[in-house]
């Protein structure tokens, strides 16, 4: 058995397909019956269909009645959940940028439910549309509607898909249309502790268009943010960081289980906020460290395009499981360049529970205080790092052949990915 295990023989296509159709199976079913068990807005655990998208919707509603400051205002924001779903069903509060209310504007002029379908569905889309291009395999679309954290960004009814699609895309694209490329990586400022280690990559890559594009997008977004809006949006924002790093993150009130980062795990340890603060320090320069000598040196842009998106987990001390679907795309990555250069030991195996881990993470962590999910995510950026050292040090791509300093992405498309 450890031999299988060793070479990932046990990983048949008909194995990898009879678990991704029971995965998809279950949670057709779940979601449609929370659906069906409805009233339309609440489900029968007196939850808000989609959890967290309530406070999207709520935040649009008070966009469309010209109050766009008041998702910003916690008491106003939970009052309005409460007339919107049950007094009892929790609050959901508000802690993105003004630029999610456009997003949260357009979908709130649909009823509840339906808007909940579509910003799941459009999302789920653009992230499926961005693995099929890295990794244009049989069955890889079957494999990535199956991924674990799939299933808890829709109960949650998050942004994951969004996130993961584009920053997926903004790698893909980054050589033959960096301008492009940096247009979606700023976009990506809606969940800004994701893009740590973005102008890292792109410096050390001698991405100089897409710096520009993404500054330049995220000047434009602020700036028409601040006139459609008003400046006090902006105000609310910040001072409703204050209550994120202190209540959300720092005290843990979603829960040290739910939350997915070495800052987590210390607290959940009982280590202190500083001690806490100290450690993901480490890690996040750990991470920096690795992607800024990955795309210096010219390490295989499908590796250092994982290692990005892996890192952009690490590095933060905020994220939750259903941000694991940022891992989506970069097992993607890896698993493509497996595919074309050869598995070492274990690497199929180890890839297979990365896989599955984020399905496992909160309720292993609830019961172990085991942080399952950071774990595998260390794992994972030491495989990527494993992967890349032997060519990237010699300034190789995996081929035998010298390429050139600049542009480690130049020409990828989904073509280039040969089996």
């Amino acid at each position: 058995m450890l031999e299988h295990m060793r070479t990932g023989d046990w990983l048949t296509r008909e194995r990898v397909r009879i678990i991704a159709v029971t995965l998809l199976i279950v949670y057709l079913l779940f979601m449609a019956f929370l659906f069906a068990t409805s009233n339309g807005r609440v489900d029968r655990f007196d939850r808000p269909l989609g959890t967290d998208y309530s406070q999207v919707w709520t935040a649009g509603r008070f966009v469309l009645e010209g109050h766009p400051e008041k998702p910003f205002d916690n008491a106003a924001h939970q009052r309005r959940q409460e007339e919107y779903f049950s007094p009892t069903s929790g609050f959901f509060h508000w802690g993105y940028p003004p630029y999610f209310l456009v997003v949260a504007a357009f979908f709130a002029l649909f009823p509840y439910a339906l808007s909940l379908l579509l910003w799941q569905g459009s999302t789920l889309l653009l992230y499926l549309v961005a693995v099929r291009r890295i990794a244009p395999i049989q069955d890889c679309l079957l494999v990535a509607a199956a991924f674990p954290a799939v299933f808890i960004n829709i109960g949650h009814g998050h942004n994951g898909f969004l996130s993961a699609g584009l920053m997926a895309l903004a790698l893909l694209a980054l050589e033959r249309r960096p301008v492009v490329a940096g247009v979606l990586f700023g976009l990506l400022a809606y969940k800004p502790q994701f893009g740590l280690l973005v102008p890292i990559a792109l410096l050390a890559g001698g991405h100089w268009r897409a710096i520009a594009a993404a500054g330049a997008t995220i000047a434009a977004m602020t700036l028409g943010t601040a006139w459609a809006f008003g400046w006090e949006t902006w105000r609310g924002f910040f001072d409703m960081m204050h209550f994120s790093r202190v209540v959300i993150s720092e005290q843990g009130a979603t829960g040290w289980y739910k939350i997915q980062t070495i800052f987590s795990a210390v607290r959940m340890w009982g280590g202190s906020i500083p001690l806490a603060y100290g450690v993901q320090a480490v890690c996040a320069l750990g991470c920096a460290a690795t992607v800024a000598w990955m795309w210096f040196a010219r390490a295989d842009r499908r590796l250092a395009a994982a290692a990005l998106m892996t890192g952009a987990l690490l590095s933060t001390p905020y994220a939750l499981d259903y941000d694991m679907m940022l891992l989506g795309p970069a097992l993607a990555f890896v698993i493509a360049h497996g595919i074309e250069r050869g598995f070492r030991p274990w690497e199929k195996t180890t890839l297979a529970v990365i896989w599955a881990v984020p399905l496992l993470a909160r309720v292993l962590t609830m019961t172990t205080f085991i942080p399952v999910g950071q774990i595998a995510m260390v794992v994972f950026m030491a495989m990527i790092f494993h992967r890349a050292w032997p060519n990237a040090r010699h300034g190789r791509d995996g081929s035998g052949e010298a390429r050139p300093r600049r542009g480690i992405f130049r020409g990828v498309t989904a073509r280039d990915v040969r089996f």
